[in-house]
């Protein structure tokens, strides 16, 4: 793959347009304004990062994850590019090559735009109705690649369909961003029968088109042979929005952990000055004594803030070492896991931790199982209703759905793809309110 072609401000839907210019911002400003300004954006407030929505104490929601590691992805992307030109390809000056900053930040604002409420349990509710709750009677109705979709649905997938899919009265193109923000946003660049071990893909069927049609464009290396379900290598943007994505919420849960108290601030320390050799982690500690710190929630602040800061910078370095790796889709896992020694081994110990502490804390285990049943729940009663929509109260719950998802077509895949894009699209709390109305449990008016 080359630069060059990898950057491209070709408009999703609006190809015809390409070379009309509409003012002084960059296409890929363009891009992130739009989405700053979006309404899915905005519903991110309400949908869980980790811990519960705040009550007393504020921790992070998807939006302000989304918000942080799009500020560290611009440091990413802007440092990546000042260094490749420097050091191995200046012919890239004054090319679109230098916005890649840009790219890369307006992708990280999108890169949970399609998670579902309630984190990773909204996800498996999703999946598992199908294989294990009612809706797996419906697998001889469907194709069988649109059963791969929604048996592994999955946000990054539905990130990518919410940009592009033309819903019901809206323009083709989905969001009509360019070309190169959205190939910057597929973690996962295969379809849904050839996903990683993981489970995890790229693009529902359904906008299986769109991907190929930006990979063409973009030079992305296809890895599938003719006949294979579709894979190809990322493009290489993907790993500096992962990156910051990967940075943001390892650190920042910690953070967030530490304010709730369910880690002590000896065991915080020892976890964020563990990326530093000796002689960094007592210029770190003079600095909070010199700046007369006494609050141990400032003290952490500034730690994490030392935290990113490194990871950022290493981030940068693997990058550009292995920048003909990645351009040739042959660099194998993630840039966190290519850092130097004592940083990766610091990220693996609070990766470590926060399996044991944060991610399996009674406050976690509580949303992941009231939001697993609500999803669940919901899922049950649309599709019932699509299933049979002449039955008064399924009617009752169809009337109840926004008009710009097909939820009436004729074809059974485009109604349970409605039924899927209104739940996930939910937030947590709007969530609860459809489930707790949908059940009698309450009413407008008391």
């Amino acid at each position: 793959m080359n630069w060059n072609q990898l950057i491209s401000n070709k408009r999703l839907g609006q190809e015809h347009r390409h070379t009309e210019r509409h003012d002084d911002r960059t296409e890929f400003k363009r891009d992130y304004d739009r989405l700053i300004f979006s309404a899915p954006f905005r519903r991110l407030q309400n949908k869980t990062q980790v811990f519960p929505l705040p009550g007393s104490i504020f921790v992070h929601n998807r939006l302000t994850h989304s918000l942080e590691v799009a500020s560290v992805g611009m440091s990413l992307g802007n440092d990546v590019a000042q260094r490749i030109m420097q050091e191995k390809r200046p012919e890239l000056q004054g090319t679109m090559f230098e916005q890649i900053g840009q790219i890369v930040a307006t992708a990280c604002l999108a890169h949970d735009l399609g998670n579902p409420p309630f984190g990773h349990s909204g996800e498996k509710a999703i999946q598992t109705f199908f294989t294990e709750g009612a809706g797996h009677a419906l697998k001889s109705q469907v194709s069988t690649a649109f059963w791969d979709d929604i048996t592994r649905f999955e946000g990054n997938a539905n990130a990518f369909r919410l940009l592009t899919h033309q819903f019901k009265g809206r323009r083709a193109g989905g969001f009509v961003m360019t070309y190169s923000t959205l190939a910057s946003i597929v973690k996962y660049p295969y379809a849904s029968s050839a996903a990683s071990k993981k489970g995890k893909f790229g693009f529902f069927q359904s906008e299986q088109e769109y991907y190929q049609r930006i990979a063409d464009e973009t030079g992305i290396i296809c890895k599938s042979k003719p006949g294979e379900p579709l894979r190809y290598a990322r493009h290489p943007l993907v790993y500096l929005v992962e990156a910051a994505d990967d940075i943001c919420y390892e650190i920042m849960d910690l953070e967030d952990a530490h304010k709730l108290k369910i880690l002590s601030y000896e065991e915080t320390e020892r976890l964020l000055l563990g990326f530093f050799d000796e002689e960094n982690r007592e210029k770190i500690r003079r600095r909070i004594t010199d700046e007369e710190l006494q609050d141990p929630n400032e003290k952490v602040v500034y730690m994490r803030a030392c935290v990113i800061g490194k990871l950022e910078n290493e981030c940068v370095n693997t990058f550009i070492e292995h920048e003909d790796e990645i351009l040739s889709g042959t660099f194998e896992g993630s840039l966190i896991e290519h850092i130097n020694e004592q940083q990766r081994d610091a990220y693996k110990r609070c990766a470590e931790l926060s399996v044991k502490r944060i991610y399996r804390s009674r406050p976690v285990l509580d949303v992941e199982l009231s939001g697993y049943k609500i999803m669940a729940t919901l899922m049950e009663q649309m599709t019932e209703a699509v299933m049979y929509p002449n039955r008064y109260y399924s009617q009752q719950l169809i009337d109840r759905v926004s008009s710009q998802y097909d939820i009436s077509a004729d074809d059974l895949e485009t109604r349970l793809m409605a039924v899927i894009d209104y739940i996930a699209g939910m937030t947590d709390i709007y969530a609860l309110d459809v489930y707790q109305k949908i059940n009698g449990i309450s009413l407008p008016i008391v």
